[in-house]
């Protein structure tokens, strides 16, 4: 090979080692990750209503995968301006509470890789609404075949004494023995396991029975013997008697308990 060859040669292989160095470099910038970019920004879907639940969509992203994910709830005011994090709301889900009435929320969304991160912030969901209030109570169960336990019977309704049968029909001064039924009611059903007490007024001219619980007919049955203070005079006409219904735990005087006086013919 000629001197003149050799020196052809230099120049060709300083370009080669260019050209290979920078297509190695070329290669090495395209292996670079892409931090994470938003396209469609996050959603927030759910009822704005106090006790119901809010579900984050984290929204659309680009980059280099592997991409996490992470929530940030945050509270606003009622036009979504004024956000504040709200402490320890960091899933994609969120149930509403009463301090939230009024305002609205936020989700942010901050996606990494490892490049960097970058975050998206959804539009403000509508203005929270405070728990819709129960309607009221009136206190009274599901009667069952025209009954109702009196467990499901609660204030604001009342026990009442609707019906009293005696037996004998008349009483009568030697009369030695009576037996008095009285029917308790509420929401217009029978009530079973009210119990019941009855006395004669005045007092001392029968005996006074335990109270009686009534039955799944409302009936309670309660038997009665004369003493000392019967006839209360030789002008005596009607035999009076308190009866009061009651529901067992309650306070006499309150609650559903009702009270009633009858009275039953009286013939020497």
């Amino acid at each position: 090979m000629n001197r003149t060859m050799k020196l052809a040669l230099v120049p060709i292989a300083a370009l080669l080692a260019v050209v290979t160095a920078g297509l190695v470099v070329g290669s090495g910038d395209a292996a670079l990750a892409v931090v994470p970019n938003n396209t469609t920004p996050p959603t927030i879907a759910g009822t704005a209503e106090e006790g119901k639940t809010l579900t984050a969509s984290r929204g659309i992203w680009g980059g280099t995968e592997p991409i996490t994910y992470a929530y940030a709830w945050k509270r606003c005011d009622s036009d979504g301006g004024s956000c504040a994090s709200i402490g320890g709301a960091k899933s994609s889900t969120y149930v509403l509470k009463a301090v939230d009435a009024g305002n609205t929320l936020r989700i942010t969304v901050t996606a990494k890789n490892s490049d960097g991160s970058r975050q998206a912030t959804s539009v403000p969901t509508a203005v929270v609404k405070a728990a819709a209030s129960p309607p009221p109570s009136n206190g009274c169960g599901k009667p069952s075949g025209g009954t109702i336990p009196i467990g499901e019977v609660s204030s604001p309704a009342r026990l009442l004494i609707d019906q009293t049968q005696v037996s004998p029909s008349t009483i009568s001064f030697g009369t030695q023995t009576v037996t008095a039924r009285f029917h308790v009611t509420a929401c217009g059903a029978s009530v079973q396991g009210a119990l019941l007490y009855v006395t004669a007024v005045p007092y001392n001219q029968f005996s006074i029975p335990n109270e009686q619980a009534t039955g799944s007919d409302g009936w309670a049955t309660l038997e009665f013997r004369q003493v000392g203070g019967f006839p209360t005079s030789q002008q005596q006409q009607l035999l009076v008697m308190f009866a009061r219904a009651r529901k067992a735990g309650e306070n006499v005087l309150a609650g559903i308990s009702t009270r009633r006086l009858v009275s039953f013919r009286v013939t020497r």
